[in-house]
């Protein structure tokens, strides 16, 4: 009896171990590096961080990028999944091509859409022989700070927005039908019966596909750095050139204590707006 209670704790050891290595110690390392100063304890890395210039665009941008990227991809996703609810045919190629992005890595990404919005890029070519334009135009320079903010935007929905797509499946896939057919049977309109059966029955699912997309958002590094550079700094950009080109790795372990306090306010937020009730559980 005492074996198959341990049994598992013993499975989960590999995991929790794995954790502990690549996780928890590495995360001790970096508190510790932030918080660490000319060998004492201080919160000299944290004010060295608050006066770098770009620390407050890369905060605005961090924060404009997560706000206007997951809302669009969780109502693309959402949307995208309702469909291929009601398709019978072709269901899993359809869902294949929508999970392409998937398999392409963040800067391979990021460079395909800079080969499209360059100043001599497929978008001002097309927009050129259409007679749109009368010269190529640049949208990725400091000089046109929102068409660089749509175009890191655009390029961040397109990459990510397969992820929640496939949570958001994976939990229609498990949908109890009879819910929605008691529903019909008492004149619900098909919105009235998203609304009020789909969605409750998909807050978990919604809330695991938003707390990860979140997370990943905020740490959003290649696809920015490919398109924007230097004019269009985020906080895990400011962390890889203060430990690459200024070799402080202090700052750069408070720029990534910022995302982290970031990352674990917002999943609580989540936890807490999205929070199902254990009886309302499907």
């Amino acid at each position: 009896m005492h074996g198959g209670r341990a049994l598992p704790y013993l499975l989960i050891a590999p995991a929790t171990f794995f954790l502990a290595v690549l996780f928890l110690v590495p995360l001790a390392q970096t508190v510790a590096l932030a918080f660490q100063a000319d060998g004492a304890w201080s919160f000299a890395n944290f004010s060295t961080m608050a006066d770098d210039l770009n620390f407050h665009d890369a905060v605005v941008n961090s924060f404009r990028l997560v706000a206007v990227a997951v809302p669009v991809q969780f109502c693309l996703a959402l949307g995208m999944a309702m469909m291929l609810r009601h398709v019978r045919r072709g269901r899993d190629i359809l869902l294949w091509i929508w999970s392409i992005p998937l398999g392409v890595s963040d800067l391979a990404a990021g460079v395909v859409w800079l080969a499209i919005l360059t100043d001599h890029g497929y978008l001002n070519s097309v927009l050129f022989h259409l007679g749109v334009i009368d010269e190529p135009t640049s949208w990725l320079t400091y000089e046109t700070p929102v068409a660089l903010f749509f175009a890191v935007a655009v390029a961040e929905i397109w990459r990510a927005t397969a992820i929640v797509l496939l949570i958001l499946v994976a939990g229609v896939q498990v949908l109890p039908k009879e819910y929605g057919e008691a529903a019909a049977v008492f004149g619900a309109s098909p919105w009235r019966g998203f609304v009020s059966v789909t969605l409750p029955l998909l807050k978990p699912s919604i809330q695991t596909a938003l707390i990860l997309r979140t997370v990943l958002a905020f740490e959003a590094f290649a696809v920015v750095l490919a398109i924007g550079g230097n004019n269009f700094p985020v906080l895990v950009s400011e962390a890889y050139h203060w430990q690459h080109f200024n070799q402080d790795t202090g700052v750069a372990a408070a720029y990534a204590m910022v995302v982290m306090v970031i990352s674990i306010a917002a999943t609580l937020v989540y936890l807490a707006v999205l929070r199902t009730p254990p009886g309302q559980r499907a």
